[in-house]
């Protein structure tokens, strides 16, 4: 049965999918290749939901054989262990299925020379467009690729002064997640607010430290580097055993002569971490000490309690890149940059100062 119905599914071609969506097979074809700009939104509806239904799967080595053309997008993310970068490759593979291309993963953990080997074999495959998250301060790794063609996109990373030509970085604006992130706790009456990170050696975490001292300052604060626990001195972004290194993170400041009433994590995972060694060194969250995320991953709205966090707009950063690998020509020498704006998402994880706890 398995067999026969792969044998229906193989016979399926434009012209049947024109014909259920009621449409022409230029039409189909137009949407398939990209051409769909003046397309009525009901109409590229009627086509998706006919390729779903009747399972049409486009033949790419006919069409890589006719233009020359590999529709594959490289995605290199830090690692999916964290459920943002698995989240964020759904995004991406959303858009993309849309616009027939296809994508490959590659989980990088921010090594300058492992991107640089994913990157070159991508290449060597034909593969033209690369979408890249690491974040790290310099890409000078990956100049030469440029150099050669390569469209290359680094998300979750603003432009910088001394990046190559032509790249195109897509972000939110993480120094103003850390400033809503540190605001919201200051407006709870909260004064002794700790941050807790990976190794602060990538742009956005850079970023983000920046808003949580800006809010601090405006509030007459003084930054204190005893409340920032960055990695404990250890080697690594922690992207990899993020929820573990929350946990390290939380204990040590819980630890402290003056623990924090509050604290700001890097992202959704070291707040899940934060939040268990909290219970383990029996304090409650947030009766005794509130904890905020960043992301808002899908879990964030299901742990207890669920995290207050700050969302990033991650379908909307995805269809952005997207579109430029779409209308942009890869011979391009003009870097196009984009900085979307986070929300706060306020849930149960933080609440007002108590009487009890001393600011």
């Amino acid at each position: 049965m398995t067999a026969q119905v792969g044998v229906e599914k193989a016979r399926v071609t434009i012209r049947h999918v024109a014909a259920s969506a009621g449409v022409s097979p230029t039409t189909v074809s137009n949407l398939l290749n990209g051409r769909d700009g003046r397309m009525l939104p009901r109409t590229r509806q009627r086509i998706l939901r006919a390729i779903s239904e009747l399972g049409y799967q486009p033949n790419l080595v006919a069409r890589q054989l006719r233009t020359g053309e590999v529709r594959t997008i490289g995605l290199v993310v830090p690692s999916v262990a964290n459920p943002f970068w698995g989240g964020f490759a759904r995004a991406v593979e959303r858009e993309t299925l849309q616009h027939d291309y296809q994508i490959l993963l590659c989980n990088s953990e921010r090594d300058p020379a492992r991107e640089r080997a994913y990157v070159d074999e991508l290449w060597s495959s034909g593969v033209r467009t690369v979408i890249i998250g690491s974040s790290l301060p310099s890409l000078e790794h990956l100049e030469h690729a440029m150099q050669r063609g390569l469209l290359l996109i680094a998300f979750d990373r603003e432009s910088q002064p001394d990046d190559p030509p032509g790249l195109v970085t897509v972000s939110v604006d993480n120094r103003l997640g850390g400033l809503l992130a540190t605001r919201h706790l200051l407006s709870l009456g909260h004064r002794r607010i700790g941050f807790i990170s990976g190794a602060i050696a990538t742009v956005s975490r850079r970023q983000r430290l920046a808003g949580y001292r800006e809010a601090l300052g405006d509030s007459g604060i003084p930054f204190s580097e005893e409340l920032v626990w960055a990695n404990g001195g250890e080697q690594g972004f922690g992207d990899v055993d993020s929820s573990g290194r929350g946990e390290l993170g939380m204990r040590a400041l819980l630890r402290l002569q003056h623990p924090p009433t509050a604290v700001v994590t890097i992202n959704d995972m070291y707040a899940i971490g934060a939040c268990a060694a909290a219970r383990e060194e029996s304090m409650r969250v947030p009766e005794d000490v509130s904890v905020v995320g960043f992301d808002d991953i899908v879990l964030a709205g299901l742990f207890n309690p669920p995290l207050t966090t700050v969302r990033q707009p991650l379908q909307e950063m995805a269809r952005y890149a997207i579109d430029i690998v779409r209308e942009r020509g890869h011979d391009e020498d003009q870097a196009a940059s984009v900085v979307m704006a986070p929300r706060l998402v306020t849930r149960e994880s933080t609440s007002p100062l108590p009487e009890h706890l001393d600011a």
